[in-house]
């Protein structure tokens, strides 16, 4: 890709960050690498803006200006912070968001799953919802977690280690099969 690369507009997954205490600085830059729309929580933006990342979106209802100029208030009103933001993104069409956690809450999202795409980086963990049918190339020994409790499971490529928790069998594709419109997966950062 050439150095003068045209980014569009809602091109890339916004990147909503409402917690960043475990969270990898690497990983963090990786997910700034195309510029994407930044919205952040009062607690999240002095740290934000400490590591010079360009704020969009504050979700409080008053924004500190003395953070950066530029910044656009998102009231939250009587929503969770994270369903004041999902609002917004599905709103204003964004097609995509990452979303940086410490507080895992998936019952704020599940209203939004078929409306965005969206994977929610917790802690080590990068989780995401997949429909019945999905598959993905993996390594072998990758650990994989199922998060929402699946009817009538039918997997390939795993086994089972206890309850909701399997591991690849080898290097190659894995896939799920179940009753359920979606299942919350995890695999390890």
């Amino acid at each position: 890709m050439s150095s003068h690369h045209v980014v569009r507009e809602k091109q890339e997954p916004a990147l909503l960050v409402l917690g960043l205490e475990n969270f990898s600085d690497e990983l963090l830059g990786q997910l700034l690498e195309w510029s994407p729309t930044v919205i952040v929580t009062q607690l999240t933006a002095e740290k934000v803006n400490a590591y010079g990342i360009k704020i969009d979106w504050v979700i409080a209802n008053e924004v500190d200006e003395s953070l950066q100029s530029d910044i656009k208030l998102m009231p939250a009103g009587n929503d969770t912070l994270a369903e004041a933001a999902m609002k917004y993104l599905v709103t204003y069409n964004y097609p995509a968001v990452n979303i940086v956690t410490d507080e895992l809450q998936l019952k704020d999202y599940l209203f939004y799953i078929d409306k965005i795409n969206m994977v929610i980086f917790h802690s080590d963990k990068k989780i995401y919802a997949v429909n019945s049918g999905f598959s993905k190339w993996k390594p072998a020994g990758e650990i994989i977690e199922l998060l929402s409790d699946p009817q009538q499971l039918h997997f390939s490529g795993l086994e089972n280690i206890e309850g909701n928790r399997f591991k690849t069998t080898h290097d190659g594709f894995f896939s799920l099969q179940f009753e359920q419109p979606f299942l919350f997966i995890a695999e390890d950062l």
